[in-house]
């Protein structure tokens, strides 16, 4: 793959998820939005999007706000307390961010998601669907982690690994992770005067991992290690990350001028990172029967139909790998299907036509799209 700048990145991202943690956010001598820094934001989130590019962003901040709300500053808060002012601040935080849009002329829908949503299958596909047809609709998805809910045992802990979740679940090809510092030190520059800035990172290794360890910066829940992961998580999926200093007015624009930062390379795209894991896994979880129409369909670039479905075998889930065969019992390829087993068992062979009579609801595009089908 072509190893392109940070700035060639940016100006080729198609589908761009920026995070921006609670240190940028809200002020820290009083717990208040920074309501000028959130509209230079919005400013050079809209030109993204008059480019062509979808953005979706990951915003921290509601504990922060209903703190402040609530008047309570006393720190360290208890799990209960926690998730008590994530409920308040929450409300806050989307208003303020719809209100800062709704004069560009942007929509803003929430989402709140917690790591079995990313972890359990169903869930996943359910929450990336909701983030993509967000998308669509040209509404410009707001993600924060469900706090209220979540308990330390079960929550991501900090926005940055968040973020490269939603990355995975949409296709992203550029994560922004908008920190209190430029970018990744070989050491942390506070405290030393030998720390030597990292333009880029070809590949996370263990080395890499050990100088987030060593570092304090980006001061919210995280920090630098969970920033390196967040790109080791976005990366696999095919998906550039870089690590950035918003704390200044307008910070998109500023490192399309050309500013410091560090950028993660992917070393496969999106699109292949998700062909790869469908054609590598060991065991599918069921198995369909083409016919021979399908099957050249399939070889010409399209989408397999429940009309060329003519058998299946096994047991699975919407969103499961399968195995896909011809007449001959010969796997031809490997896919996500977009129906479970009982729903295949009624509509194969039928018309796209007859299958909301069958099924009871509008049927989805194919039984496999051909973004999620891999041939062997």
């Amino acid at each position: 793959m072509v190893s392109l700048t940070a700035v060639q990145r940016l100006t080729g991202a198609k589908k761009l998820i920026i995070k921006i943690g609670s240190q940028l956010l809200v002020s820290i001598d009083n717990d208040r939005l920074r309501t000028n820094w959130m509209r230079a934001l919005a400013n050079d989130i809209a030109k993204l999007r008059a480019n062509d590019c979808q953005v979706i962003l990951v915003s921290s901040g509601a504990v922060a706000l209903g703190r402040q709300s609530m008047k309570i500053h006393e720190r360290p808060l208890k799990l209960e307390e926690k998730q008590a002012l994530a409920a308040i601040g929450q409300m806050q935080l989307v208003q303020a961010w719809a209100q800062v849009f709704e004069s560009l002329q942007i929509k803003v829908g929430q989402v709140l998601l917690t790591i079995d949503d990313t972890q359990n299958r169903r869930r996943w596909l359910n929450s990336s669907s909701t983030l993509n047809n967000l998308l669509q609709m040209g509404v410009l998805p707001l993600i924060n982690e469900n706090d209220s809910v979540a308990s330390d045992e079960i929550r991501f802990g900090d926005n940055d690994q968040l973020a490269g979740r939603a990355a995975q679940m949409v296709g992203a090809d550029l994560l922004i992770l908008l920190s209190d510092i430029d970018g990744l030190y070989s050491q942390d520059p506070s405290t030393s005067q030998n720390a030597q800035h990292m333009p880029s990172v070809d590949k996370i290794t263990k080395e890499i991992e050990q100088m987030g360890t060593n570092s304090r910066h980006g001061l919210g829940s995280g920090g630098m290690k969970t920033k390196i992961l967040a790109a080791k998580i976005a990366g696999a999926a095919g998906c550039a990350t870089i690590i950035a200093d918003g704390r200044n007015n307008a910070p998109i624009s500023t490192l399309l001028a050309g500013a410091k930062c560090t950028l993660f390379l992917p070393q496969i795209k999106p699109a292949q990172a998700r062909k790869n894991w469908i054609a590598g896994t060991v065991q599918p979880k069921g198995k369909l029967i083409i016919d021979d129409g399908a099957v050249k369909a399939l070889t010409d670039g399209a989408s397999l139909l429940a009309a060329g479905t003519v058998d299946l075998s096994g047991q699975f889930e919407r969103g499961e790998v399968v195995s896909i065969c011809c007449m001959k019992n010969r796997e031809i390829a490997r896919g996500l299907t977009a129906y479970s087993f009982s729903e295949i068992n009624q509509i194969k062979g039928l018309r796209s036509d007859q299958i909301t009579a069958v099924l009871g609801y509008e049927p989805r595009k194919a039984v496999v799209h051909r973004d999620n089908l891999v041939l062997l």
